[in-house]
């Protein structure tokens, strides 16, 4: 038993898993920007090329010679909602929510498109950067290499040292 919670602290402590957790918080809020994107903003001009209902309202009866009236609705044609084709016994063809989901679909996916454009561009940006940097500090380290006295050999030191003994005897 010891060993299972051992190897489940390994495992809930590993990098990959906090990561995967920021990444569905992060999600998570980045999926109440998109749905607020979409009904508050967008939404409202689809409406106006409408008739002021958004597409999600929008819907065929299917059976219509199965009308039942309420006592709120007392001929088909004063069915405005889903709910009220419904209330009437009436099935309905939810077109417009197909349609609406599909644009949620797209706007999500452009926005995840566009925000992981920018990540990336941010990303080579900062990289890009680190590179130059490195290749700044490795020719300033080569031109104080090339700048320092050179150190001579062995061999030169010796050299110089007999031809100084041999300039003494001369």
């Amino acid at each position: 038993m010891k060993k299972f919670f051992t190897d489940l602290k390994a495992f809930l402590t590993r990098g990959n898993i906090l990561d995967m957790a920021v990444g569905v918080i992060v999600g998570g809020a980045f999926g109440k920007i998109v749905s607020s994107l979409v009904a508050d903003i967008i939404t409202p001009f689809i409406s106006l090329l409408t008739g002021g209902k958004s597409f999600s309202e929008l819907f065929t009866i299917l059976n219509p010679d199965k009308f039942t009236a309420t006592d709120a609705i007392t001929d088909i044609s004063q069915i405005m909602t889903r709910a009220d084709a419904q209330a009437c016994g009436l099935a309905t063809l939810n077109w417009g929510n197909f349609i609406q989901t599909v644009i949620d679909f797209l706007i999500i996916g452009v926005s995840i498109f566009v925000m992981l454009k920018v990540f990336m561009k941010a990303k080579e940006t900062v990289e890009h950067k680190k590179i130059e940097a490195e290749k700044a500090a490795a020719a300033a380290k080569a031109a104080e290499e090339a700048a320092k006295p050179v150190e001579p050999t062995t061999e030169e030191k010796i050299l110089a040292a007999l031809e100084a003994i041999n300039a003494k005897i001369k």
